[in-house]
């Protein structure tokens, strides 16, 4: 059973202490993990959804939150997920009277890069805790080269592999 109050602010919590994107994705998937509301598929469907919807990366957030707790899940992480821009508009008056000083840029490039950093991390934690399979370790490879030479459109390299791992895969 899931305790709705620990749910919000775990996605709360996650979502406050990082730079967006996928960047609660290190503290959610260590507490989605001990509290038992999400598994390996689960995340990677999530930030599957999250890259081939359109709008912003950190969506991903909703969609794990609607795999994991359904309906109110949804609900709770699409709060959690919105709350903390409004208080950006808070902090943003103070940052103005801060933000020329050396060492505010010093913390926020750490806090991107060890956001970043760890990121990497769950990702790859995620990717080999998967199902062992040649054929999606393909698409992995595949899509970072057609990404990489930047001459193929990232979303058709996105809507390729979903394609590709629903024909293949399942």
């Amino acid at each position: 059973m899931i305790h709705w109050n620990l749910f919000f602010f775990t996605i709360l919590k996650a979502v406050l202490f990082s730079t967006g994107g996928f960047g609660p994705l290190p503290s959610l998937h260590t507490d989605f993990l001990i509290n038992g509301w999400a598994n390996e598929q689960q995340f990677a469907e999530a930030i599957a959804i999250g890259q081939i919807a359109p709008g912003p990366n950190g969506l991903w957030v909703v969609s794990l939150a609607n795999l994991s707790g359904g309906m109110i899940g949804a609900v709770l992480g699409t709060v959690a997920l919105i709350l903390p821009p409004f208080c950006i508009l808070i902090v943003r008056k103070f940052y103005t009277r801060i933000k020329f000083y050396s060492a505010t840029q010093g913390v926020l490039d750490g806090m991107v890069l060890v956001v970043s950093t760890f990121s990497v991390i769950v990702l790859a934690n995620i990717f080999f805790n998967s199902i062992p399979n040649i054929f999606l370790f393909s698409i992995v490879i595949i899509s970072a080269v057609l990404a990489a030479t930047k001459r193929v459109p990232v979303n058709f390299i996105l809507i390729a592999s979903a394609v590709a791992g629903l024909l293949f895969l399942h």
